[in-house]
Formats: structure tokens, C-alpha cells, sequence
């Protein structure tokens, strides 16, 4: 549903390495779970920060569970980004509201458009 590549993009923010990943939503649950990791930014970094996203489609409202550790710094900023086809960048489409220690968690209504992206998996997560 949400995060592509295992999805996130990478940005260097704060002091702290972006940790990214993505995956494909199992259609017949909504519900996906994503491997995050520096390996997954596009291009790769060496952040020893990884986490999990565990995203969920319920209509046309997409739901987040996100937890991560060994960030070198607090986490600033995080969001979907899309749409994108794996191993290339995209813009952030819905950003994370509220605290952003671990576990981040959230949901927003999202258009017809949107959740077609995010079902064809050009959606990923990004921490930075």
C-alpha cells in the first residue's frame, strides 16, 4: 500500500542519516509491511538507522505504524513520498503530523489517484 522500493527516500537532515524503504501492499489485506534501511535511499547511504512500517489501506484512508532505531540523530522530518517507480525519487505526498519518536503513527484520507499509487506500490517511506 504504501511504500515501494522497501520506500524511502534519502536526505541527510539534522545530523541524521534518512532511512527509507517500500514494498508491495498484499491487495487482498491492504495491509503491508516495509523494511527500512539507508540501503533503501536512493542513492544508498551508510545510516546505521533501520526500522519497520507497517501500512494499512482501509478505503480511502492509509494508516501508519512506523518504528525505527539507531538514527544518529531525532528524527525531523518523515512522509510519504510518490508517485515513483523503484530506485528513483519523488516528491512528499503526505507528511507525517504529530511527534516523530518511534513509533510514529497516523493516517490521512487520501484521493482515488493516491490510492491507486499506493496500490501499485510508488508510494515509500521517508525519515530523515
Amino acid at each position: 500500500m504504501i511504500v515501494r522500493r522497501t520506500a524511502i527516500a534519502s536526505i541527510l537532515a539534522a545530523g541524521a542519516l534518512a532511512i527509507a524503504g517500500c514494498g508491495i501492499m498484499d491487495k487482498a489485506q491492504g495491509v503491508m509491511t516495509v523494511p527500512l534501511s539507508g540501503q533503501n535511499e536512493v542513492p544508498p547511504n551508510l545510516s546505521g538507522g533501520s526500522g519497520t512500517g507497517k501500512v494499512e489501506l482501509d478505503g480511502n484512508v492509509i494508516k501508519w505504524n512506523v518504528s525505527y532505531s539507531g538514527m544518529t540523530g531525532p528524527v525531523t522530518a518523515g512522509h510519504f513520498h510518490g508517485p515513483a517507480q523503484p530506485g528513483a525519487n519523488a516528491g512528499v505526498v503526505v507528511p507525517f503530523a504529530g511527534p516523530l519518536a518511534s513509533p510514529i503513527i497516523g493516517s490521512a484520507t487520501l484521493t482515488p489517484a493516491q490510492v491507486d499509487q499506493v496500490k501499485q506500490g510508488l508510494w515509500y517511506i521517508n525519515l530523515h
